[in-house]
């Protein structure tokens, strides 16, 4: 019985030191800018920007824009091809393709396929595929935009997504029930685990996500059953980004950028 106790005060003192671990991210830079949405950067140095649902993509220099009226609103964007960028307008069930000059290279309408599709998901993968999470029968599936082939590669899911992210070998998706889950190209779907509520969140990879909650940012190692507090001199943000060890806090201000080290 003394054995249990222990242990169990063991495992308390050892859930106490994981819950109460704190990171203090260290200042790079500021940038000020007037946008709506600040999306992220590429390794070229630009930054991008939605103002007014006019698309932008900006550096110390230039300013490249990109808008289109007649598709309405811009539901998401997809930078990991800063040469092939993805602009997704779901109200239209439409998929634009940009070249790093902004310029249209290929405009897709899910609706003009001969197989169904409602495309409420999106995002670039490998191949010269997309990424495409179609509603109609809550399956994951990759579209070819070369050659305008579509093929279903997963079982139907059971919740509705609540939130993905996908890179060009693994979409990433959190259900209404907030499971984590993940799937290869090649159909295969694997349960990270569950993931707590949430406001926003960063995925980083297969156990590890940042995630933002009544103010406070928390990095999350499921792998490790390990959670740290992210210090950040704002109080209040309108969404954060991580990349490579940068993480950009988006405020009415304009964007800050802090060097943090991920475990």
């Amino acid at each position: 019985m003394k054995k249990v106790i222990l242990l169990l005060l063991i495992g308390s003192f050892s859930m106490m030191i994981s819950q109460n671990l704190k990171q203090n991210a260290v200042l790079m830079d500021s940038i000020r800018f007037d946008g709506d949405q600040f999306l992220g950067y590429d390794p070229f140095g630009f930054y991008y920007t939605i103002k007014n649902n006019v698309f932008s993509k900006i550096n110390t220099r230039d300013t490249l824009e990109y808008k289109n009226i007649s598709l309405g609103k811009i539901t998401k964007v997809d930078l990991q091809n800063p040469l092939k960028i993805v602009l997704f307008y779901e109200n239209f069930n439409t998929v634009i393709l940009l070249d790093n000059q902004l310029n249209e290279i290929q405009k897709i309408n899910f609706s003009e396929s001969t197989i169904p599709i409602v495309v409420s998901a999106i995002g670039i993968a490998s191949q010269n595929q997309l990424w495409i999470y179609n509603s109609m029968n809550q399956q994951l599936g990759l579209f070819d935009y070369l050659n305008t082939i579509y093929k279903t590669i997963s079982v139907p899911s059971a919740e509705n997504i609540k939130n993905y992210f996908s890179d060009f070998n693994a979409f990433y998706w959190i259900d209404n029930k907030n499971n984590w889950y993940a799937c290869d190209i090649f159909g295969r779907i694997t349960n990270n685990g569950k993931v707590p509520d949430f406001e926003s969140i960063e995925i980083i990879n297969k156990n590890q996500f940042i995630y933002s909650t009544n103010g406070s940012l928390i990095f999350q190692d499921l792998e490790k059953d390990q959670k740290t507090e992210i210090k950040i001199a704002e109080k209040s943000f309108k969404k954060f980004y991580y990349k490579d060890q940068i993480l950009s806090i988006f405020t009415s201000e304009g964007i800050t950028n802090y060097k943090i080290i991920i475990p």
